[in-house]
């Protein structure tokens, strides 16, 4: 018994082990979306976005790191279940990390809960406003809830931040808008 209350005191700080704030890349994210809109290319413009998804995916720690490229692996698997419980783990330990909402909406989405996708979506943006790939993906997630005209405008929104965006290709001429 002496032996199971020692182990409950020294693995209670490692349970309480509280996630610490998220790398800031802000300056270095403006800049890469400023070289997004003078891109040239879908080909520059891909480059630069991958450089987007780098400063994104850098979690707050190890065990952050470790849930997010967990779950993501599990979501291109298609272990899409499992994935969405990884990301919650990640969410419910990072609360603050935008990363970990929006890739938990991306198994939401696919899984076509487009309410739970929006909220994730919506806490995602609450933390990182200019987050190009939860704009976009937050469009897509409208279109799924029928919300056609919320989602023309937050693809929009998007693609004033990154023209090559593929989703581009899904928004609807309308003469009163100047795209």
């Amino acid at each position: 018994m002496r032996y199971v209350i020692a182990f409950c005191l020294f693995a209670s700080p490692l349970a309480a082990q509280e996630c610490p704030a998220a790398p800031d890349h802000t300056v270095q994210l403006a800049e890469i979306v400023t070289e997004l809109q003078a891109s040239r290319g879908a080909g520059e413009a891909r480059v630069l976005s991958d450089q987007l998804w780098a400063l994104w995916t850098d979690a707050p720690d190890a065990r952050a790191q470790r849930l997010l490229d967990s779950g993501m692996a599990l979501l291109a698997a298609g272990q899409l279940s499992r994935s969405y419980e990884t990301l919650d783990e990640l969410v419910a330990y990072c609360p603050d990390y935008a990363e970990g909402y929006n890739q938990r909406a991306f198994a939401s989405y696919l899984q076509q809960d487009f309410a739970a996708a929006l909220v994730d979506l919506d806490r995602t943006l609450e933390i990182s406003p200019n987050h190009i790939a939860a704009m976009a993906g937050r469009g897509l997630t409208l279109l799924g809830l029928g919300r056609a005209d919320e989602a023309q405008a937050q693809l929009k929104a998007a693609v004033a931040l990154n023209p090559w965006l593929n989703e581009r290709a899904l928004i609807t001429e309308d003469p009163g808008t100047d795209i």
